[in-house]
């Protein structure tokens, strides 16, 4: 049986308060200003990287359904200089990739673009929620992906660390479910699986733990989108 963390005996934060942004005014391993997300002890919130190359509509689905589903307060989109599994070639540039992501989670104040990664200097995602858990210990995160990415997560550098320091909630995508569930990483981690219906209890769980969550599908892919810009271009 999966461990659950106690609840929280006070309320939960008030987001809409101005919360504070701890150490915003030191320097990052990159040697960039760490300016971090505003955050407060207690809150709940969904941490879902990629590229965004470019961003669409599915990305800001997919983070309005984690904050509906899962019962968060907040969802950081977290615009990574590069995938290290992914060809550079054709990759925009950072400003240009956030400034397209912060336009269009503009109309929701609850999903917050961020470069801190660069800001950071971590190219990997478990160097990046080790250093968020170190400077937010009593926040909630989750980490937040696709079917897709499950499938191939035991080829992420530290996958079972990640999987150690926040709980998954894992997003269908077409044509990838089965692959996921019979994915490496999710044979290993089975016995850690949260049922669907228990999804917004998923933070109160001590990691690893997961979710697959079912939800309407978009065929919206970036891939797609550079593909057609390509060929738009070359016409």
């Amino acid at each position: 049986m999966k461990r659950i963390a106690p609840r929280d005996t006070a309320s939960r934060p008030d987001v809409r308060a101005s919360v504070r942004t701890r150490g915003s005014s030191k320097i990052s391993p990159a040697g960039l200003p760490l300016i971090a997300p505003a955050v407060a002890d207690g809150m709940r919130i969904g941490l879902m990287g990629g590229s965004f190359n470019p961003p669409h509509a599915g990305h800001v689905a997919v983070a309005r359904a984690a904050l509906r589903r899962l019962g968060l307060d907040q969802v950081w989109l977290l615009v990574t200089p590069g995938n290290p599994l992914k060809p550079k070639h054709d990759l925009g540039e950072l400003a240009d990739r956030l400034a397209a992501v912060q336009r269009l989670a503009a109309r929701d104040p609850r999903i917050v673009a961020t470069d801190i990664e660069c800001r950071l200097g971590s190219a990997y995602t478990v160097d990046t929620l080790t250093a968020l858990r170190r400077r937010h210990p009593r926040v909630r995160f989750a980490w937040i992906m696709g079917a897709d990415s499950l499938a191939n997560f035991h080829r992420w550098r530290g996958w079972r660390r990640i999987a150690s320091l926040a709980p998954m909630a894992i997003f269908d995508r077409p044509g990838w479910r089965f692959r996921a569930l019979a994915s490496p990483a999710a044979r290993t981690l089975a016995g850690n699986r949260i049922r669907e219906h228990e999804a917004r209890l998923l933070t109160r769980h001590r990691p690893p733990a997961w979710t697959f969550l079912s939800t309407r599908l978009s065929h919206l892919s970036s891939t797609d989108l550079r593909r057609k810009r390509a060929s738009a271009a070359g016409a």
